[in-house]
Protein backbone atom coordinates (compact mmCIF):
# COMPACT_ATOMS: atom_id res chain seq x y z
CA UNK A 1 0.00 0.00 0.00
CA UNK A 2 1.30 3.50 -1.07
CA UNK A 3 0.99 5.86 1.91
CA UNK A 4 2.45 9.54 1.98
CA UNK A 5 3.59 10.89 5.31
CA UNK A 6 3.98 14.40 6.16
CA UNK A 7 7.11 16.02 7.38
CA UNK A 8 5.51 15.49 11.64
CA UNK A 9 5.72 11.61 10.62
CA UNK A 10 9.39 12.17 10.47
CA UNK A 11 9.69 14.32 13.26
CA UNK A 12 7.71 12.59 15.61
CA UNK A 13 9.82 9.62 14.29
CA UNK A 14 13.55 11.39 14.44
CA UNK A 15 12.88 14.07 17.11
CA UNK A 16 9.71 13.77 19.33
CA UNK A 17 9.42 10.36 21.13
CA UNK A 18 13.61 9.78 21.79
CA UNK A 19 12.50 13.58 23.18
CA UNK A 20 9.76 12.11 25.07
CA UNK A 21 11.63 9.22 26.07
CA UNK A 22 14.47 11.26 27.75
CA UNK A 23 11.99 13.39 29.38
CA UNK A 24 10.70 10.23 30.41
CA UNK A 25 13.60 8.46 31.99
CA UNK A 26 14.96 11.67 33.66
CA UNK A 27 11.37 11.71 35.55
CA UNK A 28 10.36 8.46 36.39
CA UNK A 29 11.96 5.31 38.16
CA UNK A 30 13.31 2.77 35.19
CA UNK A 31 10.67 0.72 34.90
CA UNK A 32 7.93 3.02 34.82
CA UNK A 33 10.22 4.84 32.53
CA UNK A 34 10.47 1.50 30.07
CA UNK A 35 6.51 0.88 30.29
CA UNK A 36 5.49 4.36 29.28
CA UNK A 37 8.39 4.65 26.48
CA UNK A 38 7.12 1.17 24.74
CA UNK A 39 3.93 1.48 25.43
CA UNK A 40 3.48 5.34 24.10
CA UNK A 41 5.45 4.58 21.43
CA UNK A 42 3.26 1.56 20.58
CA UNK A 43 -0.06 3.33 20.64
CA UNK A 44 0.68 6.86 19.69
CA UNK A 45 3.54 6.65 17.00
CA UNK A 46 2.74 6.40 12.99
CA UNK A 47 1.92 3.03 11.46
CA UNK A 48 3.66 1.72 8.08
CA UNK A 49 6.23 4.69 8.20
CA UNK A 50 9.56 3.73 7.69
CA UNK A 51 13.07 5.75 7.52
CA UNK A 52 15.02 2.96 5.44
CA UNK A 53 18.82 2.73 6.06
CA UNK A 54 20.56 0.22 4.09
CA UNK A 55 22.27 -2.62 6.46
CA UNK A 56 20.03 -0.68 9.63
CA UNK A 57 16.54 -1.59 10.65
CA UNK A 58 13.90 0.41 9.70
CA UNK A 59 13.45 3.60 11.82
CA UNK A 60 9.96 3.23 12.52
CA UNK A 61 6.84 3.14 15.47
CA UNK A 62 8.69 -0.08 16.81
CA UNK A 63 12.31 0.65 16.97
CA UNK A 64 12.20 4.27 17.65
CA UNK A 65 10.80 3.30 20.64
CA UNK A 66 13.21 0.55 22.10
CA UNK A 67 16.07 2.14 20.97
CA UNK A 68 15.26 4.92 23.18
CA UNK A 69 14.12 2.81 25.83
CA UNK A 70 17.57 1.07 25.70
CA UNK A 71 19.78 4.18 25.77
CA UNK A 72 17.53 5.63 28.57
CA UNK A 73 18.25 2.69 30.48
CA UNK A 74 22.26 2.71 30.10
CA UNK A 75 21.71 6.43 30.46
CA UNK A 76 19.49 6.22 34.04
CA UNK A 77 22.14 2.96 35.37
CA UNK A 78 25.18 3.90 33.62
CA UNK A 79 25.72 0.57 31.60
CA UNK A 80 23.97 -1.37 29.53
CA UNK A 81 21.10 -3.87 30.74
CA UNK A 82 22.19 -7.52 30.74
CA UNK A 83 21.19 -9.66 27.88
CA UNK A 84 21.94 -12.89 29.09
CA UNK A 85 21.35 -14.37 32.61
CA UNK A 86 23.27 -17.24 32.70
CA UNK A 87 22.75 -19.46 30.34
CA UNK A 88 19.81 -21.28 29.95
CA UNK A 89 17.14 -22.54 27.58
CA UNK A 90 16.16 -18.21 27.41
CA UNK A 91 19.25 -17.63 26.09
CA UNK A 92 19.18 -20.68 24.18
CA UNK A 93 16.19 -19.17 22.21
CA UNK A 94 17.45 -15.76 22.22
CA UNK A 95 20.57 -16.71 20.32
CA UNK A 96 18.45 -18.84 17.67
CA UNK A 97 15.76 -16.20 17.60
CA UNK A 98 18.44 -13.50 16.64
CA UNK A 99 21.44 -15.65 14.31
CA UNK A 100 18.90 -18.37 12.82
CA UNK A 101 18.19 -15.31 10.05
CA UNK A 102 21.46 -15.85 9.21
CA UNK A 103 21.49 -18.99 8.34
CA UNK A 104 18.20 -18.43 6.33
CA UNK A 105 20.01 -16.00 4.43
CA UNK A 106 23.41 -18.48 3.55
CA UNK A 107 20.90 -21.18 2.36
CA UNK A 108 18.57 -18.94 -0.11
CA UNK A 109 21.58 -17.76 -2.17
CA UNK A 110 19.40 -18.83 -4.93
CA UNK A 111 17.09 -16.66 -7.06
CA UNK A 112 13.54 -17.65 -7.85
CA UNK A 113 11.85 -17.44 -11.28
CA UNK A 114 8.20 -16.71 -11.37
CA UNK A 115 6.41 -18.39 -13.70
CA UNK A 116 2.95 -17.95 -14.68
CA UNK A 117 0.46 -20.99 -14.33
CA UNK A 118 -1.15 -20.65 -16.97
CA UNK A 119 1.28 -20.10 -20.23
CA UNK A 120 4.66 -21.20 -18.18
CA UNK A 121 6.56 -18.20 -19.16
CA UNK A 122 8.67 -16.41 -16.98
CA UNK A 123 7.40 -13.23 -15.64
CA UNK A 124 9.82 -12.43 -12.48
CA UNK A 125 12.30 -13.27 -10.64
CA UNK A 126 12.60 -12.99 -6.67
CA UNK A 127 16.27 -12.17 -5.69
CA UNK A 128 18.50 -14.30 -3.40
CA UNK A 129 19.11 -13.51 -0.37
CA UNK A 130 22.78 -14.15 1.17
CA UNK A 131 24.62 -13.68 4.06
CA UNK A 132 24.13 -9.53 4.02
CA UNK A 133 20.74 -9.69 3.81
CA UNK A 134 20.42 -12.62 6.69
CA UNK A 135 22.89 -10.36 8.77
CA UNK A 136 20.19 -7.48 8.08
CA UNK A 137 17.92 -9.34 9.35
CA UNK A 138 19.72 -10.82 12.59
CA UNK A 139 19.99 -7.01 13.64
CA UNK A 140 16.37 -6.38 12.80
CA UNK A 141 15.14 -9.10 15.52
CA UNK A 142 17.44 -7.81 17.79
CA UNK A 143 16.10 -4.72 17.83
CA UNK A 144 12.36 -5.69 17.57
CA UNK A 145 13.24 -8.06 21.01
CA UNK A 146 15.24 -5.04 22.66
CA UNK A 147 11.69 -4.97 25.05
CA UNK A 148 12.20 -8.33 25.83
CA UNK A 149 15.04 -7.68 27.66
CA UNK A 150 14.33 -4.71 29.36
CA UNK A 151 11.78 -6.29 30.71
CA UNK A 152 13.51 -9.39 31.80
CA UNK A 153 16.28 -7.20 33.36
CA UNK A 154 14.21 -4.25 34.97
CA UNK A 155 10.78 -5.88 35.68
CA UNK A 156 11.51 -8.37 38.54
CA UNK A 157 10.01 -6.67 41.77
CA UNK A 158 7.05 -7.67 42.94
CA UNK A 159 5.19 -4.45 42.56
CA UNK A 160 6.72 -4.23 38.63
CA UNK A 161 3.34 -6.70 37.30
CA UNK A 162 0.97 -3.95 39.23
CA UNK A 163 3.02 -1.35 37.10
CA UNK A 164 2.30 -2.97 33.73
CA UNK A 165 -1.51 -3.47 34.48
CA UNK A 166 -1.89 -0.24 35.50
CA UNK A 167 -0.29 1.36 32.80
CA UNK A 168 -2.25 -1.13 30.36
CA UNK A 169 -5.75 -0.06 31.93
CA UNK A 170 -4.70 4.03 32.29
CA UNK A 171 -3.47 4.12 28.27
CA UNK A 172 -6.57 2.16 27.52
CA UNK A 173 -9.12 4.45 29.29
CA UNK A 174 -7.07 7.39 27.50
CA UNK A 175 -7.29 5.52 24.01
CA UNK A 176 -11.11 4.26 24.51
CA UNK A 177 -11.98 8.14 24.53
CA UNK A 178 -9.88 8.35 20.67
CA UNK A 179 -11.71 4.38 19.86
CA UNK A 180 -15.08 5.57 20.45
CA UNK A 181 -14.63 9.11 18.63
CA UNK A 182 -13.67 6.86 15.48
CA UNK A 183 -16.45 4.37 15.81
CA UNK A 184 -18.83 7.34 15.48
CA UNK A 185 -16.76 9.82 13.23
CA UNK A 186 -14.53 7.06 11.04
CA UNK A 187 -11.07 6.42 11.04
CA UNK A 188 -9.59 9.85 10.63
CA UNK A 189 -7.14 10.55 13.49
CA UNK A 190 -4.27 9.11 11.70
CA UNK A 191 -5.06 10.99 8.77
CA UNK A 192 -5.09 14.16 10.98
CA UNK A 193 -1.79 14.23 12.37
CA UNK A 194 0.44 11.80 9.79
CA UNK A 195 -0.95 13.11 6.63
CA UNK A 196 -2.17 9.27 5.77
CA UNK A 197 -4.48 6.31 6.65
CA UNK A 198 -2.36 3.00 6.75
CA UNK A 199 -5.26 1.21 5.55
CA UNK A 200 -7.92 0.95 3.18
CA UNK A 201 -10.99 2.95 4.55
CA UNK A 202 -13.56 0.81 3.09
CA UNK A 203 -12.15 -2.14 4.74
CA UNK A 204 -13.10 -0.08 8.60
CA UNK A 205 -16.98 0.51 7.61
CA UNK A 206 -18.98 -2.57 10.01
CA UNK A 207 -22.11 -4.05 9.15
CA UNK A 208 -24.70 -2.53 10.85
CA UNK A 209 -23.58 1.00 10.63
CA UNK A 210 -20.50 2.27 12.53
CA UNK A 211 -16.64 2.38 11.69
CA UNK A 212 -13.81 0.18 12.95
CA UNK A 213 -11.65 2.79 14.83
CA UNK A 214 -7.73 2.12 13.31
CA UNK A 215 -6.03 5.32 15.72
CA UNK A 216 -2.76 5.08 15.54
CA UNK A 217 -2.09 1.21 15.69
CA UNK A 218 -2.88 0.55 11.82
CA UNK A 219 -5.72 -1.88 11.75
CA UNK A 220 -8.80 -1.84 13.39
CA UNK A 221 -7.93 -5.40 14.41
CA UNK A 222 -4.91 -4.06 16.78
CA UNK A 223 -7.00 -1.40 18.18
CA UNK A 224 -9.76 -4.15 19.28
CA UNK A 225 -7.10 -6.47 20.30
CA UNK A 226 -5.41 -3.74 22.58
CA UNK A 227 -8.57 -2.65 23.83
CA UNK A 228 -9.15 -6.44 25.12
CA UNK A 229 -6.06 -6.40 27.17
CA UNK A 230 -7.08 -3.44 29.02
CA UNK A 231 -9.97 -4.85 30.17
CA UNK A 232 -8.18 -7.88 31.47
CA UNK A 233 -5.93 -5.36 32.87
CA UNK A 234 -8.61 -3.64 34.65
CA UNK A 235 -10.57 -6.90 35.70
CA UNK A 236 -7.21 -8.14 37.58
CA UNK A 237 -7.36 -4.20 39.75
CA UNK A 238 -11.37 -5.37 40.22
CA UNK A 239 -10.25 -8.36 41.77
CA UNK A 240 -8.02 -6.85 44.41
CA UNK A 241 -10.10 -4.33 44.93
CA UNK A 242 -7.93 -1.62 43.48
CA UNK A 243 -8.64 1.68 42.24
CA UNK A 244 -7.23 2.92 38.92
CA UNK A 245 -6.28 6.60 39.34
CA UNK A 246 -9.98 7.97 40.53
CA UNK A 247 -11.87 5.22 38.94
CA UNK A 248 -13.29 2.58 40.56
CA UNK A 249 -12.15 -0.64 38.54
CA UNK A 250 -15.41 -2.44 37.92
CA UNK A 251 -16.38 1.02 36.19
CA UNK A 252 -13.15 0.93 34.12
CA UNK A 253 -14.06 -2.94 33.40
CA UNK A 254 -17.68 -1.81 32.32
CA UNK A 255 -16.58 1.46 30.22
CA UNK A 256 -13.61 -0.64 28.49
CA UNK A 257 -16.23 -3.81 27.90
CA UNK A 258 -18.25 -1.32 25.89
CA UNK A 259 -15.92 -0.08 23.91
CA UNK A 260 -14.51 -3.05 22.41
CA UNK A 261 -18.07 -4.56 22.06
CA UNK A 262 -18.88 -1.29 20.10
CA UNK A 263 -15.34 -2.30 17.50
CA UNK A 264 -17.69 -5.11 16.53
CA UNK A 265 -14.52 -7.38 16.44
CA UNK A 266 -15.45 -10.85 16.90
CA UNK A 267 -11.91 -12.59 18.10
CA UNK A 268 -11.70 -9.25 20.79
CA UNK A 269 -15.09 -10.11 22.28
CA UNK A 270 -14.14 -13.30 22.38
CA UNK A 271 -10.85 -13.15 23.80
CA UNK A 272 -12.20 -11.16 26.67
CA UNK A 273 -15.05 -13.33 27.46
CA UNK A 274 -12.83 -16.33 28.12
CA UNK A 275 -10.07 -13.99 29.79
CA UNK A 276 -12.23 -11.16 32.22
CA UNK A 277 -14.02 -14.05 34.33
CA UNK A 278 -10.95 -16.00 34.97
CA UNK A 279 -9.30 -12.86 36.03
CA UNK A 280 -12.03 -11.64 38.23
CA UNK A 281 -13.41 -15.33 40.18
CA UNK A 282 -10.99 -17.74 39.31
CA UNK A 283 -7.96 -19.15 41.16
CA UNK A 284 -4.44 -18.33 39.95
CA UNK A 285 -3.41 -21.80 39.78
CA UNK A 286 -6.64 -22.01 37.18
CA UNK A 287 -5.57 -18.86 35.26
CA UNK A 288 -2.21 -19.88 34.60
CA UNK A 289 -2.55 -23.44 34.23
CA UNK A 290 -5.02 -21.79 31.28
CA UNK A 291 -2.67 -19.70 29.80
CA UNK A 292 -0.03 -22.31 29.78
CA UNK A 293 -2.82 -24.49 27.63
CA UNK A 294 -3.27 -21.97 25.60
CA UNK A 295 0.18 -20.70 24.86
CA UNK A 296 1.05 -24.73 23.81
CA UNK A 297 -2.04 -24.64 21.39
CA UNK A 298 -0.21 -21.32 19.59
CA UNK A 299 3.24 -23.51 19.28
CA UNK A 300 1.74 -27.01 18.32
CA UNK A 301 -0.50 -25.25 16.11
CA UNK A 302 1.77 -25.74 13.01
CA UNK A 303 1.96 -29.39 13.08
CA UNK A 304 -1.81 -29.35 13.95
CA UNK A 305 -2.35 -27.57 10.66
CA UNK A 306 0.05 -29.56 8.50
CA UNK A 307 -1.34 -32.49 9.45
CA UNK A 308 -4.76 -31.50 8.88
CA UNK A 309 -6.09 -31.80 11.82
CA UNK A 310 -7.60 -28.52 11.86
CA UNK A 311 -11.39 -28.70 12.40
CA UNK A 312 -11.61 -25.98 9.67
CA UNK A 313 -15.41 -26.91 8.14
CA UNK A 314 -16.72 -26.90 11.63
CA UNK A 315 -15.16 -23.65 12.33
CA UNK A 316 -16.75 -22.31 8.92
CA UNK A 317 -20.03 -23.76 9.75
CA UNK A 318 -19.73 -21.78 13.67
CA UNK A 319 -18.96 -18.79 11.57
CA UNK A 320 -21.77 -18.53 9.32
CA UNK A 321 -24.10 -18.44 12.48
CA UNK A 322 -22.83 -15.32 13.16
CA UNK A 323 -22.29 -13.71 9.74
CA UNK A 324 -21.62 -15.28 5.90
CA UNK A 325 -19.12 -12.12 5.61
CA UNK A 326 -17.08 -13.96 8.83
CA UNK A 327 -17.53 -17.20 7.30
CA UNK A 328 -16.11 -16.24 3.58
CA UNK A 329 -13.02 -14.27 4.97
CA UNK A 330 -12.06 -17.10 7.11
CA UNK A 331 -12.24 -19.20 4.59
CA UNK A 332 -10.24 -17.35 2.33
CA UNK A 333 -7.79 -17.18 5.86
CA UNK A 334 -7.77 -21.30 5.47
CA UNK A 335 -6.99 -21.34 1.85
CA UNK A 336 -4.27 -19.06 1.67
CA UNK A 337 -3.15 -21.01 4.79
CA UNK A 338 -2.72 -24.05 3.43
CA UNK A 339 -0.81 -22.83 0.23
CA UNK A 340 1.47 -21.02 2.10
CA UNK A 341 2.29 -23.75 4.40
CA UNK A 342 2.54 -26.41 1.50
CA UNK A 343 5.25 -23.37 0.09
CA UNK A 344 6.97 -22.95 3.62
CA UNK A 345 7.34 -26.88 4.06
CA UNK A 346 9.32 -27.09 0.75
CA UNK A 347 12.07 -25.57 3.09
CA UNK A 348 10.99 -26.48 6.44
CA UNK A 349 13.60 -25.45 8.80
CA UNK A 350 15.12 -22.07 8.05
CA UNK A 351 12.95 -20.60 5.54
CA UNK A 352 12.65 -18.98 2.11
CA UNK A 353 14.30 -15.52 3.73
CA UNK A 354 12.45 -11.98 2.84
CA UNK A 355 11.80 -10.20 -0.83
CA UNK A 356 8.66 -11.98 -0.94
CA UNK A 357 9.85 -15.29 -1.60
CA UNK A 358 7.75 -16.93 1.00
CA UNK A 359 4.95 -16.11 -0.58
CA UNK A 360 2.71 -17.69 -3.47
CA UNK A 361 2.54 -15.81 -6.88
CA UNK A 362 -0.30 -16.88 -8.80
CA UNK A 363 -2.93 -15.27 -11.99
CA UNK A 364 -1.93 -15.51 -15.40
CA UNK A 365 0.61 -13.26 -15.05
CA UNK A 366 2.73 -14.67 -11.97
CA UNK A 367 1.01 -11.51 -9.67
CA UNK A 368 1.61 -12.32 -5.64
CA UNK A 369 -2.15 -12.37 -4.34
CA UNK A 370 -1.42 -14.23 -1.59
CA UNK A 371 -2.50 -13.10 1.92
CA UNK A 372 -0.38 -14.07 5.01
CA UNK A 373 -2.32 -12.75 8.11
CA UNK A 374 -1.02 -14.77 10.88
CA UNK A 375 2.38 -14.21 12.36
CA UNK A 376 3.15 -18.05 12.55
CA UNK A 377 2.63 -18.29 8.57
CA UNK A 378 4.92 -15.64 8.18
CA UNK A 379 7.74 -16.94 10.39
CA UNK A 380 7.67 -20.14 9.15
CA UNK A 381 7.73 -18.71 5.80
CA UNK A 382 10.59 -16.11 5.98
CA UNK A 383 12.59 -18.36 8.59
CA UNK A 384 11.33 -22.30 8.86
CA UNK A 385 10.22 -24.18 11.93
CA UNK A 386 13.61 -23.02 13.73
CA UNK A 387 12.80 -19.34 13.72
CA UNK A 388 8.90 -20.31 14.37
CA UNK A 389 9.87 -22.18 17.43
CA UNK A 390 12.73 -19.80 18.68
CA UNK A 391 9.76 -16.84 18.74
CA UNK A 392 7.11 -18.62 19.79
CA UNK A 393 9.12 -20.65 22.40
CA UNK A 394 10.57 -18.12 24.30
CA UNK A 395 7.07 -16.41 24.50
CA UNK A 396 5.70 -19.92 25.56
CA UNK A 397 9.04 -20.40 27.92
CA UNK A 398 7.72 -17.08 29.95
CA UNK A 399 4.50 -18.41 30.70
CA UNK A 400 5.69 -21.37 32.01
CA UNK A 401 8.28 -20.08 34.23
CA UNK A 402 5.60 -18.20 35.72
CA UNK A 403 2.84 -20.77 35.76
CA UNK A 404 5.89 -22.66 37.77
CA UNK A 405 7.04 -20.05 39.81
CA UNK A 406 3.41 -19.33 41.24
CA UNK A 407 3.95 -21.52 44.39
CA UNK A 408 6.23 -19.04 45.67
CA UNK A 409 4.34 -15.96 45.17
CA UNK A 410 3.99 -14.22 48.84
CA UNK A 411 0.61 -12.71 48.46
CA UNK A 412 -2.78 -12.40 46.47
CA UNK A 413 -2.67 -9.71 45.11
CA UNK A 414 0.66 -10.20 43.04
CA UNK A 415 -0.59 -13.95 42.22
CA UNK A 416 -3.89 -12.22 40.54
CA UNK A 417 -1.25 -9.75 38.49
CA UNK A 418 0.98 -12.39 37.66
CA UNK A 419 -2.13 -14.56 36.20
CA UNK A 420 -3.70 -11.84 35.02
CA UNK A 421 0.05 -11.04 32.92
CA UNK A 422 -0.04 -14.52 31.78
CA UNK A 423 -2.82 -14.83 30.50
CA UNK A 424 -2.93 -11.59 28.26
CA UNK A 425 0.60 -12.96 26.83
CA UNK A 426 -0.91 -16.52 25.96
CA UNK A 427 -3.99 -14.60 24.20
CA UNK A 428 -1.56 -12.76 22.30
CA UNK A 429 0.31 -15.86 21.37
CA UNK A 430 -3.27 -17.67 19.94
CA UNK A 431 -4.05 -14.13 18.04
CA UNK A 432 -0.77 -14.69 16.33
CA UNK A 433 -2.45 -17.53 14.29
CA UNK A 434 -4.84 -15.72 12.48
CA UNK A 435 -3.10 -12.01 13.02
CA UNK A 436 -0.34 -10.19 12.54
CA UNK A 437 0.00 -8.92 16.04
CA UNK A 438 3.27 -9.53 17.84
CA UNK A 439 4.55 -6.04 19.34
CA UNK A 440 7.69 -4.51 21.20
CA UNK A 441 4.58 -3.89 23.87
CA UNK A 442 4.23 -7.67 23.47
CA UNK A 443 8.04 -8.59 23.75
CA UNK A 444 8.05 -6.00 26.76
CA UNK A 445 4.66 -8.24 28.72
CA UNK A 446 6.92 -11.01 28.24
CA UNK A 447 10.52 -10.25 29.09
CA UNK A 448 8.89 -8.86 32.01
CA UNK A 449 6.89 -12.13 33.29
CA UNK A 450 10.15 -13.96 32.71
CA UNK A 451 11.76 -11.66 35.01
CA UNK A 452 9.46 -11.78 37.67
CA UNK A 453 9.16 -15.71 37.44
CA UNK A 454 13.19 -16.19 37.64
CA UNK A 455 13.02 -13.34 40.54
CA UNK A 456 10.42 -15.56 42.40
CA UNK A 457 12.45 -18.98 41.42
CA UNK A 458 15.65 -16.91 43.17
CA UNK A 459 14.18 -15.92 46.19
CA UNK A 460 13.01 -19.18 46.96
CA UNK A 461 16.89 -20.71 46.68
CA UNK A 462 17.82 -18.50 48.66
CA UNK A 463 15.16 -19.62 51.71
CA UNK A 464 12.60 -16.53 51.21
CA UNK A 465 9.10 -17.75 53.36
CA UNK A 466 7.01 -19.18 50.88
CA UNK A 467 4.47 -18.40 49.39
CA UNK A 468 0.98 -16.94 51.18
CA UNK A 469 -1.60 -16.35 49.25
CA UNK A 470 -5.54 -15.18 49.72
CA UNK A 471 -8.29 -17.09 49.06
CA UNK A 472 -10.45 -16.04 45.81
CA UNK A 473 -13.11 -14.87 48.06
CA UNK A 474 -10.97 -12.25 49.74
CA UNK A 475 -9.00 -11.40 47.02
CA UNK A 476 -11.09 -8.16 46.27
CA UNK A 477 -9.44 -6.46 49.72
CA UNK A 478 -6.21 -6.22 50.74
CA UNK A 479 -3.27 -8.55 51.39
CA UNK A 480 -3.88 -10.92 54.43
CA UNK A 481 -0.98 -13.30 55.47
CA UNK A 482 -4.16 -16.39 55.04
CA UNK A 483 -2.42 -19.22 53.49
CA UNK A 484 -4.67 -20.92 50.52
CA UNK A 485 -4.36 -23.01 47.70
CA UNK A 486 -4.28 -22.13 44.39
Amino acid sequence: MHIEPNAFTFLALLVVWPAVAVYLFSRLPVPEAIIWTILGGFLLLPALAEIKIPMIPGIDKASVPNVAALLGCAMAAGRMPRIFRGFGLAEFLILVLIFSPVVTGMLNGDPIPVLSPDTGRLVDELPAVGAYDGFSAAIAKFVFTIPFFLGRHFLRRPEDNAQVLRALAIAGMGYAVLMLFEIKMSPQLHTWVYGYLPTPFFQQIREGGGFRPVVFLGKGVLVAFFGMTTIVAAAAFWRTGTRILRWRPDGAVAFLSVTVLLCKTVSAILYAAVTVPLVRWARPRTQLRVALLLATIACAYPLVRSADLVPTETMLSMARTVSAQRSESLGVRFMWEHELLRHALERPWFGWGRYGRNRVYTGYDGRDVSITDGTWIIDIGMFGLVGFLAEFGLLWLAVFRAAGALKFVRNGPEAVYLGALALIVAINMVDLLPNSSLSAWTWLLAGGLLGRAEALRAAARLGAPRDVRLAPARLQGAPTTTTAAT
